[in-house]
Protein backbone atom coordinates (compact mmCIF):
# COMPACT_ATOMS: atom_id res chain seq x y z
CA UNK A 1 0.00 0.00 0.00
CA UNK A 2 2.95 2.55 0.91
CA UNK A 3 4.01 1.96 -2.51
CA UNK A 4 0.49 2.75 -4.55
CA UNK A 5 0.65 5.85 -2.28
CA UNK A 6 4.35 7.16 -3.44
CA UNK A 7 3.29 6.43 -7.01
CA UNK A 8 0.22 8.37 -6.55
CA UNK A 9 1.92 11.47 -4.82
CA UNK A 10 4.50 11.14 -7.23
CA UNK A 11 1.81 11.52 -10.31
CA UNK A 12 0.02 14.16 -8.82
CA UNK A 13 3.48 15.76 -8.52
CA UNK A 14 4.27 15.51 -12.19
CA UNK A 15 0.69 16.35 -12.37
CA UNK A 16 1.60 19.50 -10.99
CA UNK A 17 4.78 20.35 -12.54
CA UNK A 18 3.35 19.51 -16.04
CA UNK A 19 0.37 22.08 -15.29
CA UNK A 20 3.36 24.93 -14.29
CA UNK A 21 5.26 24.06 -17.20
CA UNK A 22 2.13 25.04 -19.24
CA UNK A 23 1.42 27.84 -17.39
CA UNK A 24 4.31 28.82 -18.70
CA UNK A 25 3.64 29.17 -21.96
CA UNK A 26 0.86 31.66 -21.27
CA UNK A 27 1.92 35.08 -22.80
CA UNK A 28 -0.76 37.60 -21.04
CA UNK A 29 -0.66 38.31 -17.46
CA UNK A 30 -4.38 38.47 -16.92
CA UNK A 31 -4.41 34.71 -18.76
CA UNK A 32 -1.78 34.01 -16.51
CA UNK A 33 -2.84 35.10 -13.52
CA UNK A 34 -6.50 33.24 -14.02
CA UNK A 35 -5.06 30.08 -14.89
CA UNK A 36 -2.34 29.82 -12.05
CA UNK A 37 -5.51 30.60 -9.64
CA UNK A 38 -8.02 27.86 -11.50
CA UNK A 39 -4.49 25.21 -10.82
CA UNK A 40 -3.69 26.28 -7.09
CA UNK A 41 -7.41 26.56 -6.35
CA UNK A 42 -7.86 22.76 -7.63
CA UNK A 43 -4.64 21.45 -5.66
CA UNK A 44 -5.08 23.10 -2.11
CA UNK A 45 -8.66 23.26 -2.19
CA UNK A 46 -9.73 26.44 -1.26
CA UNK A 47 -12.97 28.65 -1.68
CA UNK A 48 -11.67 31.66 -2.76
CA UNK A 49 -8.58 32.43 -4.02
CA UNK A 50 -6.71 36.12 -5.33
CA UNK A 51 -3.28 37.04 -6.14
CA UNK A 52 -0.98 40.22 -7.40
CA UNK A 53 2.01 40.53 -9.22
CA UNK A 54 3.76 44.14 -8.24
CA UNK A 55 4.99 45.97 -11.61
CA UNK A 56 8.85 46.83 -10.71
CA UNK A 57 8.43 49.83 -13.11
CA UNK A 58 5.56 51.01 -11.37
CA UNK A 59 4.77 53.47 -8.75
CA UNK A 60 2.14 53.92 -5.50
CA UNK A 61 0.15 51.05 -3.58
CA UNK A 62 -1.22 49.65 -7.16
CA UNK A 63 -0.03 46.32 -7.11
CA UNK A 64 -0.08 45.88 -11.31
CA UNK A 65 -2.06 42.88 -11.78
CA UNK A 66 -4.49 41.34 -9.67
CA UNK A 67 -6.81 38.27 -9.97
CA UNK A 68 -9.61 36.85 -8.02
CA UNK A 69 -11.03 33.36 -8.27
CA UNK A 70 -14.10 32.38 -6.32
CA UNK A 71 -16.02 36.14 -6.48
CA UNK A 72 -17.65 38.37 -8.75
CA UNK A 73 -15.59 41.29 -9.74
CA UNK A 74 -17.24 43.80 -6.93
CA UNK A 75 -16.19 41.18 -4.50
CA UNK A 76 -12.67 40.95 -5.77
CA UNK A 77 -11.95 44.25 -6.02
CA UNK A 78 -12.68 44.55 -2.08
CA UNK A 79 -10.78 41.59 -1.35
CA UNK A 80 -8.34 43.34 -2.93
CA UNK A 81 -8.44 46.45 -0.74
CA UNK A 82 -8.86 44.88 2.07
CA UNK A 83 -6.81 42.37 2.42
CA UNK A 84 -3.47 43.64 0.43
CA UNK A 85 -3.63 46.24 3.23
CA UNK A 86 -3.30 43.50 6.05
CA UNK A 87 -2.55 39.16 5.74
CA UNK A 88 -0.72 40.13 2.26
CA UNK A 89 1.04 43.13 3.29
CA UNK A 90 2.64 41.44 6.23
CA UNK A 91 3.49 38.27 4.26
CA UNK A 92 5.19 40.44 1.13
CA UNK A 93 7.26 42.45 3.92
CA UNK A 94 8.16 38.88 6.06
CA UNK A 95 8.78 36.72 3.11
CA UNK A 96 6.87 34.10 5.26
CA UNK A 97 3.62 31.96 4.73
CA UNK A 98 0.59 33.55 7.01
CA UNK A 99 -1.24 29.93 7.90
CA UNK A 100 -4.42 30.66 9.98
CA UNK A 101 -7.35 28.82 10.84
CA UNK A 102 -9.40 31.25 11.94
CA UNK A 103 -8.82 35.32 10.80
CA UNK A 104 -11.64 36.56 13.03
CA UNK A 105 -9.91 35.27 16.03
CA UNK A 106 -6.01 35.77 15.12
CA UNK A 107 -4.59 38.33 17.51
CA UNK A 108 -2.50 39.63 14.21
CA UNK A 109 -5.90 40.10 12.25
CA UNK A 110 -9.38 40.13 14.04
CA UNK A 111 -9.06 43.89 15.23
CA UNK A 112 -9.44 44.32 11.25
CA UNK A 113 -13.21 45.10 10.52
CA UNK A 114 -12.92 43.40 7.02
CA UNK A 115 -11.83 40.02 8.88
CA UNK A 116 -14.82 40.33 11.16
CA UNK A 117 -17.33 41.28 8.18
CA UNK A 118 -16.04 38.73 6.24
CA UNK A 119 -15.78 36.21 9.23
CA UNK A 120 -12.55 35.14 7.25
CA UNK A 121 -11.58 31.71 8.76
CA UNK A 122 -9.26 29.49 7.81
CA UNK A 123 -6.67 31.80 5.14
CA UNK A 124 -3.28 30.73 3.77
CA UNK A 125 -1.06 33.35 2.41
CA UNK A 126 2.29 32.95 0.98
CA UNK A 127 4.55 35.28 -0.52
CA UNK A 128 5.08 34.76 -4.18
CA UNK A 129 8.99 35.14 -5.70
CA UNK A 130 11.91 35.47 -3.03
CA UNK A 131 14.46 38.21 -2.00
CA UNK A 132 12.06 40.05 -2.58
CA UNK A 133 8.47 38.68 -3.28
CA UNK A 134 6.98 40.33 -6.33
CA UNK A 135 3.78 39.37 -5.21
CA UNK A 136 1.52 36.89 -3.04
CA UNK A 137 -0.80 34.37 -3.40
CA UNK A 138 -4.14 34.29 -1.04
CA UNK A 139 -5.86 31.44 -0.53
CA UNK A 140 -9.09 31.40 2.26
CA UNK A 141 -10.84 28.07 2.87
CA UNK A 142 -14.16 27.01 2.89
CA UNK A 143 -16.34 27.97 6.31
CA UNK A 144 -17.07 24.76 6.59
CA UNK A 145 -14.15 22.79 5.29
CA UNK A 146 -12.04 23.78 8.93
CA UNK A 147 -8.07 25.15 8.47
CA UNK A 148 -5.98 24.13 5.45
CA UNK A 149 -3.83 20.76 5.54
CA UNK A 150 0.16 20.25 6.02
CA UNK A 151 -0.43 19.07 2.16
CA UNK A 152 -2.16 21.84 1.39
CA UNK A 153 0.76 24.61 2.69
CA UNK A 154 2.85 22.69 1.37
CA UNK A 155 1.47 22.37 -2.13
CA UNK A 156 0.78 26.56 -2.16
CA UNK A 157 4.25 27.00 -0.94
CA UNK A 158 6.08 25.15 -3.92
CA UNK A 159 3.39 26.17 -6.11
CA UNK A 160 4.17 29.82 -5.33
CA UNK A 161 8.29 29.38 -5.07
CA UNK A 162 8.17 28.08 -8.62
CA UNK A 163 5.25 30.92 -9.83
CA UNK A 164 7.83 33.42 -8.99
CA UNK A 165 10.29 32.38 -11.42
CA UNK A 166 7.58 32.48 -14.38
CA UNK A 167 5.99 35.28 -13.64
CA UNK A 168 9.10 37.19 -13.60
CA UNK A 169 9.92 35.98 -16.84
CA UNK A 170 6.74 36.92 -17.86
CA UNK A 171 6.42 40.07 -16.91
CA UNK A 172 10.58 40.52 -17.90
CA UNK A 173 9.29 39.39 -21.63
CA UNK A 174 6.75 42.31 -21.84
CA UNK A 175 9.19 45.03 -22.07
CA UNK A 176 12.07 42.91 -24.61
CA UNK A 177 11.05 44.38 -27.98
CA UNK A 178 8.70 42.65 -30.65
CA UNK A 179 11.27 43.15 -33.72
CA UNK A 180 13.63 40.87 -32.53
CA UNK A 181 14.57 37.00 -33.90
CA UNK A 182 12.73 34.47 -32.24
CA UNK A 183 15.73 33.30 -30.01
CA UNK A 184 16.33 36.45 -28.20
CA UNK A 185 13.85 37.72 -25.76
CA UNK A 186 14.54 34.12 -24.20
CA UNK A 187 18.31 34.71 -24.53
CA UNK A 188 17.92 38.04 -22.56
CA UNK A 189 17.23 35.19 -19.68
CA UNK A 190 19.19 32.42 -20.03
CA UNK A 191 23.15 31.51 -20.45
CA UNK A 192 23.01 29.82 -23.74
CA UNK A 193 25.27 30.74 -26.13
CA UNK A 194 26.14 27.03 -26.69
CA UNK A 195 22.56 26.76 -28.42
CA UNK A 196 23.53 28.05 -31.90
CA UNK A 197 20.68 29.11 -33.67
CA UNK A 198 17.36 31.48 -34.40
CA UNK A 199 15.01 29.20 -35.42
CA UNK A 200 11.48 28.61 -34.00
CA UNK A 201 12.29 25.31 -33.15
CA UNK A 202 15.39 26.30 -31.06
CA UNK A 203 13.31 29.08 -29.73
CA UNK A 204 10.47 26.99 -28.61
CA UNK A 205 13.10 25.05 -27.01
CA UNK A 206 15.20 28.05 -25.40
CA UNK A 207 10.93 29.04 -24.00
CA UNK A 208 10.79 25.47 -22.40
CA UNK A 209 14.34 25.79 -20.84
CA UNK A 210 13.42 29.81 -19.64
CA UNK A 211 10.32 27.54 -17.61
CA UNK A 212 12.45 24.59 -16.38
CA UNK A 213 15.41 26.21 -15.18
CA UNK A 214 13.85 27.35 -11.91
CA UNK A 215 13.03 23.92 -10.31
CA UNK A 216 15.38 22.49 -9.05
CA UNK A 217 13.87 18.90 -9.74
CA UNK A 218 15.13 16.24 -12.00
CA UNK A 219 14.62 16.71 -15.87
CA UNK A 220 14.53 14.47 -18.46
CA UNK A 221 15.87 15.17 -21.88
CA UNK A 222 13.90 13.22 -24.96
CA UNK A 223 14.75 13.24 -28.74
CA UNK A 224 16.83 11.73 -31.47
CA UNK A 225 20.30 10.54 -30.94
CA UNK A 226 22.68 13.44 -31.82
CA UNK A 227 20.39 16.42 -31.13
CA UNK A 228 22.55 17.62 -28.65
CA UNK A 229 20.95 16.83 -25.37
CA UNK A 230 24.27 17.36 -23.45
CA UNK A 231 24.41 20.94 -24.45
CA UNK A 232 20.94 21.39 -23.15
CA UNK A 233 21.78 19.80 -19.58
CA UNK A 234 24.67 21.82 -19.57
CA UNK A 235 22.36 25.00 -19.85
CA UNK A 236 20.49 24.09 -17.49
CA UNK A 237 22.93 23.59 -15.17
CA UNK A 238 24.69 27.50 -16.06
CA UNK A 239 21.04 28.73 -15.52
CA UNK A 240 20.41 27.20 -11.92
CA UNK A 241 21.25 28.07 -7.99
CA UNK A 242 23.67 25.43 -8.93
CA UNK A 243 25.80 27.12 -11.40
CA UNK A 244 29.15 27.61 -9.16
CA UNK A 245 28.96 23.82 -8.58
CA UNK A 246 29.95 20.48 -10.64
CA UNK A 247 28.81 19.46 -13.69
CA UNK A 248 29.40 15.81 -14.01
CA UNK A 249 28.20 13.68 -17.59
CA UNK A 250 27.78 9.78 -17.06
CA UNK A 251 26.81 7.66 -20.25
CA UNK A 252 25.17 5.10 -19.12
CA UNK A 253 25.25 2.71 -22.27
CA UNK A 254 28.82 3.33 -22.58
CA UNK A 255 30.02 0.99 -19.46
CA UNK A 256 29.81 -2.39 -18.80
CA UNK A 257 26.39 -3.54 -17.17
CA UNK A 258 28.68 -4.48 -13.92
CA UNK A 259 30.98 -1.77 -13.42
CA UNK A 260 27.93 0.90 -13.79
CA UNK A 261 27.05 0.47 -10.10
CA UNK A 262 30.54 1.32 -9.35
CA UNK A 263 30.97 4.03 -11.55
CA UNK A 264 27.63 5.98 -10.93
CA UNK A 265 27.79 5.34 -6.40
CA UNK A 266 31.40 4.67 -6.08
CA UNK A 267 33.08 1.25 -4.37
CA UNK A 268 35.12 0.90 -1.14
CA UNK A 269 38.53 -1.41 -1.45
CA UNK A 270 37.93 -5.10 -2.62
CA UNK A 271 34.03 -4.53 -3.20
CA UNK A 272 34.78 -5.85 -6.88
CA UNK A 273 37.99 -7.27 -8.44
CA UNK A 274 38.99 -4.16 -9.86
CA UNK A 275 38.27 -1.99 -6.72
CA UNK A 276 41.83 -2.21 -5.39
CA UNK A 277 41.23 1.72 -3.60
CA UNK A 278 38.34 3.37 -2.78
CA UNK A 279 36.63 4.75 -6.18
CA UNK A 280 34.62 7.70 -5.75
CA UNK A 281 31.48 8.06 -7.91
CA UNK A 282 29.97 10.31 -9.95
CA UNK A 283 27.16 11.04 -7.62
CA UNK A 284 29.91 12.12 -5.11
CA UNK A 285 31.65 14.30 -7.44
CA UNK A 286 28.25 15.83 -8.66
CA UNK A 287 27.79 16.84 -4.70
CA UNK A 288 25.75 20.05 -4.70
CA UNK A 289 26.08 20.78 -8.55
CA UNK A 290 24.27 18.57 -11.41
CA UNK A 291 24.82 15.06 -12.31
CA UNK A 292 24.06 14.37 -16.27
CA UNK A 293 22.63 10.82 -17.11
CA UNK A 294 22.90 9.98 -20.99
CA UNK A 295 20.83 7.13 -22.40
CA UNK A 296 19.31 6.44 -18.66
CA UNK A 297 17.40 3.73 -20.36
CA UNK A 298 20.60 1.24 -20.80
CA UNK A 299 20.42 1.40 -17.18
CA UNK A 300 20.71 -1.93 -15.34
CA UNK A 301 18.17 -3.45 -13.17
CA UNK A 302 19.99 -3.42 -10.52
CA UNK A 303 21.03 0.66 -11.02
CA UNK A 304 17.97 1.49 -11.66
CA UNK A 305 16.95 0.67 -8.12
CA UNK A 306 19.63 2.10 -6.76
CA UNK A 307 19.02 5.54 -8.90
CA UNK A 308 15.10 5.67 -7.72
CA UNK A 309 16.65 5.31 -3.82
CA UNK A 310 18.45 8.18 -4.13
CA UNK A 311 15.80 10.72 -6.13
CA UNK A 312 13.64 9.40 -3.34
CA UNK A 313 15.63 10.04 0.09
CA UNK A 314 18.74 11.85 -1.55
CA UNK A 315 20.45 8.90 -0.30
CA UNK A 316 22.56 5.96 -2.06
CA UNK A 317 25.14 3.14 -0.86
CA UNK A 318 28.62 3.15 -2.55
CA UNK A 319 29.43 -1.13 -3.35
CA UNK A 320 30.76 -2.71 -0.37
CA UNK A 321 29.50 -0.45 2.13
CA UNK A 322 26.58 -1.01 4.76
CA UNK A 323 26.77 2.79 5.45
CA UNK A 324 24.39 5.60 3.55
CA UNK A 325 25.95 8.46 2.09
CA UNK A 326 23.64 11.66 1.68
CA UNK A 327 23.71 13.54 -1.88
CA UNK A 328 22.55 16.97 -3.17
CA UNK A 329 22.63 16.83 -6.29
CA UNK A 330 20.02 17.69 -9.35
CA UNK A 331 19.40 14.78 -11.68
CA UNK A 332 19.11 15.90 -15.61
CA UNK A 333 18.31 12.56 -17.48
CA UNK A 334 18.34 12.09 -21.60
CA UNK A 335 17.06 9.13 -23.58
CA UNK A 336 16.17 8.59 -27.48
CA UNK A 337 14.15 5.92 -26.66
CA UNK A 338 10.38 5.65 -25.20
CA UNK A 339 10.70 5.33 -21.74
CA UNK A 340 6.71 4.69 -21.87
CA UNK A 341 7.01 1.72 -23.98
CA UNK A 342 10.18 0.53 -21.94
CA UNK A 343 7.79 0.35 -19.04
CA UNK A 344 5.29 -1.79 -20.81
CA UNK A 345 8.01 -4.13 -21.71
CA UNK A 346 9.28 -4.27 -18.35
CA UNK A 347 12.55 -2.70 -19.15
CA UNK A 348 12.75 0.22 -17.34
CA UNK A 349 11.03 0.91 -13.56
CA UNK A 350 8.16 2.43 -13.67
CA UNK A 351 8.42 4.38 -10.34
CA UNK A 352 11.53 5.03 -11.66
CA UNK A 353 9.98 6.84 -15.05
CA UNK A 354 7.54 8.77 -12.96
CA UNK A 355 10.86 10.49 -10.77
CA UNK A 356 12.74 11.57 -13.73
CA UNK A 357 9.69 12.55 -15.94
CA UNK A 358 8.65 15.13 -13.57
CA UNK A 359 9.84 18.15 -16.15
CA UNK A 360 10.04 16.34 -19.54
CA UNK A 361 11.87 18.68 -22.28
CA UNK A 362 11.99 17.31 -25.67
CA UNK A 363 15.27 18.76 -27.70
CA UNK A 364 14.06 19.05 -31.66
CA UNK A 365 16.09 17.29 -34.65
CA UNK A 366 18.03 19.46 -36.94
CA UNK A 367 15.63 18.70 -39.62
CA UNK A 368 13.23 20.47 -37.27
CA UNK A 369 15.63 23.59 -37.42
CA UNK A 370 17.04 23.52 -41.31
CA UNK A 371 17.22 27.41 -40.79
CA UNK A 372 19.81 26.92 -38.29
CA UNK A 373 22.87 24.99 -40.19
CA UNK A 374 24.62 27.82 -42.08
CA UNK A 375 25.26 29.51 -38.81
CA UNK A 376 25.99 26.02 -37.10
CA UNK A 377 28.19 25.00 -40.09
CA UNK A 378 30.23 28.08 -39.39
CA UNK A 379 30.30 27.68 -35.73
CA UNK A 380 31.63 24.18 -36.49
CA UNK A 381 34.23 25.44 -38.59
CA UNK A 382 35.51 27.65 -36.57
CA UNK A 383 35.95 25.21 -33.85
CA UNK A 384 37.64 22.52 -36.35
CA UNK A 385 39.70 25.84 -37.34
CA UNK A 386 41.02 26.28 -33.61
CA UNK A 387 41.02 22.81 -32.72
CA UNK A 388 43.46 21.41 -35.98
CA UNK A 389 45.26 24.71 -36.26
CA UNK A 390 44.21 25.17 -39.48
CA UNK A 391 42.79 28.44 -41.56
CA UNK A 392 39.37 29.54 -41.15
CA UNK A 393 37.82 29.00 -44.53
CA UNK A 394 34.47 29.91 -45.99
CA UNK A 395 31.52 27.87 -47.40
CA UNK A 396 30.33 28.25 -50.75
CA UNK A 397 26.79 29.09 -51.43
CA UNK A 398 26.52 25.78 -53.35
CA UNK A 399 28.00 23.84 -50.23
CA UNK A 400 25.50 25.53 -48.10
CA UNK A 401 22.33 24.41 -50.10
CA UNK A 402 23.82 21.23 -50.14
CA UNK A 403 23.64 21.24 -46.25
CA UNK A 404 20.96 22.59 -46.02
CA UNK A 405 18.96 20.05 -48.04
CA UNK A 406 21.06 16.93 -46.64
CA UNK A 407 18.70 14.65 -44.20
CA UNK A 408 21.26 14.51 -41.95
CA UNK A 409 19.65 11.52 -39.48
CA UNK A 410 22.57 12.23 -36.94
CA UNK A 411 21.78 15.28 -36.33
CA UNK A 412 23.98 17.87 -34.81
CA UNK A 413 26.38 15.60 -34.35
CA UNK A 414 26.66 14.14 -37.72
CA UNK A 415 26.05 17.59 -39.55
CA UNK A 416 29.69 18.65 -37.01
CA UNK A 417 31.60 15.32 -37.93
CA UNK A 418 31.01 16.16 -41.45
CA UNK A 419 32.29 20.03 -41.26
CA UNK A 420 35.07 19.21 -39.55
CA UNK A 421 36.30 16.56 -42.37
CA UNK A 422 35.73 18.89 -44.66
CA UNK A 423 37.93 21.80 -43.11
CA UNK A 424 40.39 19.27 -43.56
CA UNK A 425 39.66 17.74 -46.70
CA UNK A 426 39.51 21.63 -47.83
CA UNK A 427 43.05 22.79 -46.43
CA UNK A 428 44.26 19.70 -47.90
CA UNK A 429 43.62 21.05 -51.35
CA UNK A 430 44.99 24.13 -50.52
CA UNK A 431 41.13 25.53 -51.46
CA UNK A 432 39.96 29.33 -50.60
CA UNK A 433 36.67 27.56 -49.53
CA UNK A 434 34.70 24.75 -48.25
CA UNK A 435 33.19 23.18 -51.44
CA UNK A 436 30.14 20.69 -51.89
CA UNK A 437 32.74 18.10 -52.75
CA UNK A 438 34.63 18.95 -49.46
CA UNK A 439 30.92 17.97 -47.34
CA UNK A 440 30.07 15.11 -49.75
CA UNK A 441 33.56 13.45 -50.28
CA UNK A 442 31.46 10.44 -51.81
CA UNK A 443 29.54 11.87 -54.42
CA UNK A 444 30.60 12.68 -57.97
CA UNK A 445 28.33 14.56 -60.62
CA UNK A 446 26.89 12.52 -63.56
CA UNK A 447 25.90 13.78 -67.01
CA UNK A 448 22.49 15.81 -64.88
CA UNK A 449 24.85 16.80 -62.12
CA UNK A 450 23.03 14.18 -59.74
CA UNK A 451 25.28 12.28 -57.06
CA UNK A 452 26.16 9.16 -57.81
CA UNK A 453 28.39 7.05 -55.92
CA UNK A 454 31.50 5.90 -57.64
CA UNK A 455 31.68 2.38 -56.13
CA UNK A 456 30.18 1.00 -52.62
CA UNK A 457 26.35 0.61 -51.48
CA UNK A 458 24.26 3.56 -50.86
CA UNK A 459 24.19 5.25 -47.68
CA UNK A 460 20.35 6.08 -46.87
CA UNK A 461 20.90 9.56 -46.76
CA UNK A 462 22.44 9.12 -50.24
CA UNK A 463 20.28 6.88 -51.95
CA UNK A 464 17.04 9.43 -50.95
CA UNK A 465 19.43 12.10 -51.96
CA UNK A 466 19.80 10.39 -55.36
CA UNK A 467 16.08 9.87 -55.45
CA UNK A 468 14.88 13.51 -54.84
CA UNK A 469 17.35 14.74 -57.51
CA UNK A 470 16.15 12.25 -60.18
CA UNK A 471 12.67 12.98 -59.07
CA UNK A 472 13.08 17.00 -59.46
CA UNK A 473 15.14 15.74 -62.85
CA UNK A 474 12.78 13.92 -64.60
CA UNK A 475 9.48 16.80 -63.51
CA UNK A 476 11.59 19.20 -64.84
CA UNK A 477 11.81 17.29 -68.06
CA UNK A 478 8.09 16.35 -68.36
CA UNK A 479 7.76 20.08 -67.47
CA UNK A 480 10.09 21.30 -70.60
CA UNK A 481 12.18 23.06 -67.59
CA UNK A 482 9.37 25.08 -66.94
CA UNK A 483 10.06 26.12 -63.31
CA UNK A 484 6.83 27.19 -62.36
CA UNK A 485 5.28 24.23 -63.95
CA UNK A 486 7.76 21.89 -62.20
CA UNK A 487 7.08 23.57 -58.63
CA UNK A 488 3.14 23.64 -59.07
CA UNK A 489 3.18 19.40 -60.24
CA UNK A 490 5.70 19.00 -56.95
CA UNK A 491 3.50 21.43 -54.77
CA UNK A 492 6.68 23.29 -53.55
CA UNK A 493 7.27 26.95 -53.65
CA UNK A 494 9.25 28.30 -56.84
CA UNK A 495 12.09 29.49 -54.80
CA UNK A 496 12.28 25.96 -53.49
CA UNK A 497 13.16 24.45 -56.94
CA UNK A 498 15.68 26.72 -57.83
CA UNK A 499 17.58 26.26 -54.29
CA UNK A 500 16.77 22.33 -55.24
CA UNK A 501 17.88 22.52 -58.71
CA UNK A 502 21.48 24.52 -57.39
CA UNK A 503 21.52 22.12 -54.89
CA UNK A 504 21.51 19.10 -57.27
CA UNK A 505 23.87 21.20 -59.51
CA UNK A 506 21.17 19.97 -62.58
CA UNK A 507 21.70 21.11 -65.97
CA UNK A 508 19.10 21.00 -69.10
CA UNK A 509 20.32 18.56 -71.10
Amino acid sequence: MEGVAELERLRRERDLFRRLLELGEQTEVEAFLEEALEIVVDVTGASIGYLELHDPHASGEDPGWFMAHGTGAAEAEELRRTVSRGIIAQAISTGTTIDTPAAMIDPRFSERRSIQVGRIEAVLCVPVGIDPPIGALYLQGDESAGPFDRTARDSAELFAAQLGGLASRLLASRTSPVDRDATESYRDLLRAESLIGHSPALADLLRSLSHVVPFDVSVLLTGDSGTAKSLVARVIHENSARLSEPFVELNCGAIPEALVESELFGAHEGAHSTATRRIPGKVEAAERGTLFLDEVSELPASAQAKLLQLLQSRTYFPLGSNQPCTANIRVVAATNTDLEVAVEEGRFREDLYYRLHVLPLRVPSLAERREDIPELAAHFVMLASQSHRLPRLPISPAALRALQNAPWPGNVRQLEHAIEAAVIRATGERADQIERPHVFPEAAPSHRGVAERERGPLTFQEATRRFQAEYLATTLDEAGWNVSEAARRLDLARSHVYSLIRAFELERR
